[in-house]
């Protein structure tokens, strides 16, 4: 005998049994065998009747078969009685009885107590599982939201973090019967297994309508209760604690697919909160956006910052007026200024579903791309229809930011002497001394001299601080164009969208050099109690800043050091100054520790580096999402706004995007 031997029964094998039966049947058999089968026929029945020696077929109303109808014991055509009588009796035996359950399922399971239920203040000590039924379960999915009611009417938010095939019946299907035999069928049986979802409860819901609250889980739901998907926007965002208004962001999404509800429009919209009635807006506690190249940045990056500059958006100012945002964008690709224009890839069907969400979309029509002029770069400006301004940082900001000619390799030792050179250079010069003048100021050998003899600054020292300041990029101060400082009702406008352009600047030192001095310019006025501009320091403002981690990483150097004290003093005093940062990169690992965890909301997009996604800190159960997401998709972490979520962004631009 071989293993193909072993076969599932079949009607062929039914059929062949029946013929060795009739063989047999054909056999001679024992003498006293036969007489006794003979005797047990004639013998009556306890109730006079004879042995009936052969059954007739019924149909399935219980009826005779046709083929069988004239036959009996005897060859006349009449009735017996006695088969009469039986053939009542058995059409009453074989009468057919509903089978199928009235009514139709709810839900896609209950609540199961088989392995425990229990909900607990330890995330691990939680026990909560459903029951998933068979037609449900190719719909269910992890990360989906589910509703579990009690019985006064509160319901249990939650959301799938499992899922488990188990055995219905006690077997053994790790054998080489039973895979040869799944190998061999087309179907899977589910009724065969149990389907189980894990759940973690999120919040317990209640109320109706408008007056639903949430509270964190203080209640076990009952056994057997039904799980159903939740499908109601009001009580999805309930549950995640999403605000109703503020700036859009994205819709919820679950597994890359948006979830559905009743509603119309069907899809649940992210919002941050952006008044002041629930705390600060999260505008002014900073942003930060990362992706790695192609996720999706920049695009989700200009539908979020258009949000900000919204006719109908405005804050609150300390002397009762409501005053709109400006936003300064630092752009190393030349793509924000595109957002002056209209996307012609936006349709009419498009944009009305955007007004029904009360999305802002269509060009920024005050927008201006201030570009830096630096000797022997010239910007193209083809990619969009803004208006462009020219400016030039003066040397005279080196006064307040001595570390813009502080080079990468000045020791702190060597600081010192330098501020020292500085003021002394513009106590002689004034405010409007220049670079070419101060490194001519420093080739007098009297000056080095002097401070050598006088024990201030050594002549090695001075030395260094030399070279140093000849070290900087020709061309970056004072060029034929007007100051920044000039500019601060261009740079700063309410309502107003500055784009400065980085692009066209030959190194990444003097890119560098022209953000720094900028950045630092505004948020210098912003923070101050005597600013230099009153524009700057009476206007919300929100700094963006593209390649962040380009500017504000940490570095052992003085002016690396600098730079990250200014940040983190604008990221600490921004909710006081409304002033926000909102910081796009694909590298948040190199953003200085100081900065990042001054940074309430994170939008992550998708990260194949480890040590990056390690960085933004996100839950573990969205931070393994990440690398496999496609472009668009997002998760948002940001505790003061809602629930860590899942989001897809918009699948077009409100502005111009690319080419």
């Amino acid at each position: 005998m071989t293993l193909e031997d072993f076969t599932d029964f079949s009607e062929d094998d039914s059929a062949d049994d029946a013929d060795d039966t009739t063989e047999s049947a054909g056999e001679p058999t024992d003498a006293g065998a036969t007489d006794e089968a003979a005797e047990t026929a004639d013998a009556p029945t306890d109730d006079g009747a004879e042995v009936i020696d052969s059954v007739p077929d019924f149909d399935e109303a219980g009826d005779v078969a046709a083929d069988d109808a004239g036959s009996g014991s005897g060859s006349g055509s009449g009735a017996n009685p006695a088969t009469a009588e039986r053939d009542d009796d058995a059409a009453d035996s074989f009468e057919r009885f509903a089978a199928e359950a009235t009514g139709q399922d709810a839900g896609v399971g209950v609540i199961s107590v088989s392995q425990g239920l229990r909900v607990s203040e330890e995330e691990d000590e939680t026990t909560l599982r459903a029951f998933i039924t068979t037609d449900n379960r190719e719909s269910v999915r992890l990360g989906k939201y589910l509703l579990v009611p009690y019985p006064d009417g509160e319901r249990l938010f939650c959301r799938i973090t499992g899922l488990e095939y188990a055995q219905e019946f006690q077997s053994d299907d790790a054998t080489e019967i039973h895979a040869r035999r799944q190998m061999r069928r087309d179907e899977f049986e589910e009724r065969d297994y149990k389907f189980v979802a894990d759940l973690e409860p999120v919040a317990v819901i209640s109320g109706e309508d408008d007056d639903l609250t949430r509270r964190m889980t203080d209640r076990v739901p009952k056994p057997g209760a039904v799980a159903e998907e939740a499908s109601d926007a009001a009580e999805i965002k309930t549950g995640l604690k999403i605000p109703e208004e503020g700036v859009f962001v994205g819709h919820l999404s679950v597994g890359g697919e948006k979830v559905r509800t009743a509603a119309e429009p069907p899809t649940v919209d992210y919002r941050v909160t952006d008044d002041y009635t629930d705390g600060d807006p999260l505008v002014f506690r900073h942003t930060l956006v990362a992706g790695g190249t192609g996720a999706g940045k920049t695009h989700g990056s200009k539908n979020i910052l258009r949000q900000y500059l919204d006719k109908e958006r405005t804050y609150p100012m300390d002397d009762g007026r409501e005053a709109r945002m400006a936003v300064v964008q630092f752009d190393p690709q030349d793509e924000y200024a595109q957002m002056h224009d209209d996307n012609p890839d936006l349709d009419d069907e498009f944009a009305r579903r955007l007004e029904r969400e009360n999305v802002a979309y269509g060009g920024h029509d005050d927008t201006v791309a201030l570009v830096p002029a630096v000797a022997n770069a010239s910007y193209p400006g083809n990619g969009h229809r803004a208006e462009q301004v020219e400016f030039t940082i003066p040397f005279s900001l080196v006064q307040d930011m001595p570390w813009l000619v502080a080079g990468s390799s000045l020791n702190d030792n060597q600081y010192p002497a330098l501020l020292t050179l500085i003021n002394r250079f513009f106590r002689d010069y004034g405010d409007d001394g220049t670079y070419e003048q101060f490194v001519s100021y420093l080739d007098d050998p009297a000056l080095k001299e002097e401070l050598d003899e006088s024990g201030r600054i050594h002549e090695a020292t001075f030395d260094a601080v030399k070279r140093r300041v000849r070290g900087v990029p020709s061309g970056v101060f004072d060029q034929d164009a007007k100051p920044i400082t000039e500019l601060d009702h261009t740079l700063v406008r309410p309502g107003g969208l500055t784009v400065i352009p980085t692009y066209h600047l030959p190194t990444s030192r003097v890119k560098e050099m022209i953000v720094l001095a900028t950045s630092a310019f505004l948020i210098d006025d912003k923070l101050s109690n005597d600013p230099a501009s009153d524009r700057i320091k009476e206007t919300p403002l929100l700094v963006g800043m593209d390649e962040a981690h380009n500017f504000l990483t940490d570095a052992d150097n003085v002016q690396a050091r600098k730079v990250i004290e200014k940040f983190t003093e604008a990221a600490k005093q921004g909710r006081k100054e409304r002033l926000g940062l909102f910081l796009i990169t694909q590298d948040p690992q190199d953003i200085a520790e100081s900065v990042f965890k001054q940074i309430n909301t994170k939008i992550v997009l998708n990260l194949g580096d480890e040590d990056a996604i390690s960085s933004v800190n996100i839950p573990s159960n969205l931070a393994g999402k990440v690398p496999y997401m496609e472009k668009g998709q997002m998760v948002v972490y940001s505790p003061d706004n809602s629930e860590p979520v899942e989001l897809i962004g918009l699948s077009k631009c409100v502005t111009r995007h690319g080419d």
